[in-house]
């Protein structure tokens, strides 16, 4: 073991533990969903004794009070919907205000750092009542339509911009190439790790939000996992913990997917912001 190895080999151990720290709960999770109904209130061990299927047999078995496949649909429907509105609308936003002479821009950046500074709680209500007031609560355009921009992500790639050289553009305009195709052919791909990052952000946003789910559905068909889920806990499934850990679980694998296949991306729009 040389000189270097041993000088990172008590971080590397560190880095280790903590991993195992932030994994433990779900790793206690993934393996509780397996447990009996007796053994997950009374045993303590992570491991079970007795491995089962019958808790996710269960869940997917009681669609008719619990429609957990209309619940994941709902979930998968507003997120990709609102992800990609979200992706287009600030790439569009950040691209004016960076390279064309849009009339008032600094009043317009003034406005959007301080809407960086605005608790989203704070337009829940009002957004609530606008929308009660149309009458388009329980329907999917309350779900999608307040999650169609982000003031951070305009900022984000905003800032990406104003420090991206025009050369590339200058060179574009003088072989032929329309505004589109410039944003197309080269913006785009300069900014994809960002633009990336700003999907997987909002996607994880939307897809994990309870509260605004909570506050414009009423049926059961038009829940969200989340909402579903707590659904199902305040109910008959209170008193089954292996069961709840499976619906978790079930909730849960989607988002874990997406991270896992956009990690890169995130990687790569972090080094890239530290090394500017």
């Amino acid at each position: 073991m040389n000189r270097s190895t041993r000088k990172a080999l008590p971080l590397l151990i560190l880095a280790t533990f903590i991993a195992i720290l932030f994994l433990l709960p779900l790793i206690w999770m993934v393996f509780t969903s397996f447990k009996t109904l007796s053994e997950s209130m009374a045993s303590s061990s992570i491991l079970p004794s007795q491995w089962t299927l019958e808790n996710y047999t269960s869940i997917f078995s009681s669609v008719s009070d619990a429609p957990i496949f209309r619940w994941l649909f709902n979930t998968a429907f507003i997120t990709v919907i609102g992800t990609i509105i979200v992706v287009i609308v600030d790439i569009l936003a950040a691209y004016a205000l960076a390279r064309l002479s849009v009339p008032g821009k600094k009043v317009i950046l003034g406005m959007i750092f301080l809407a960086l500074a605005v608790p989203g709680i704070v337009t829940l209500f009002p957004a609530f009542y606008m929308f009660k007031s149309v009458n388009l609560l329980d329907t999917f355009i309350p779900l999608i339509l307040p999650y169609t921009a982000s003031t951070m992500g305009v900022f984000l790639i905003y800032n990406f911009l104003t420090s991206f050289p025009k050369d590339l553009e200058e060179a574009a305009y003088i072989d032929g190439a329309s505004q589109p195709q410039i944003l197309w052919h080269v913006i785009f791909p300069a900014i994809k790790p960002v633009a990336m990052t700003l999907g997987v952000i909002t996607f994880l946003s939307i897809y994990n939000d309870f509260l605004w789910p909570s506050l414009v559905t009423n049926s059961n068909e038009m829940k969200t996992i989340t909402l579903g889920i707590a659904t199902l806990i305040q109910g008959s499934n209170f008193v089954n913990p292996a069961k709840m850990m499976a619906s978790t679980v079930i909730a849960t694998i989607p988002a874990v997917i997406v991270f896992i296949l956009a990690n890169k991306y995130i990687v790569k729009s972090v080094t890239n912001t530290g090394i500017k």
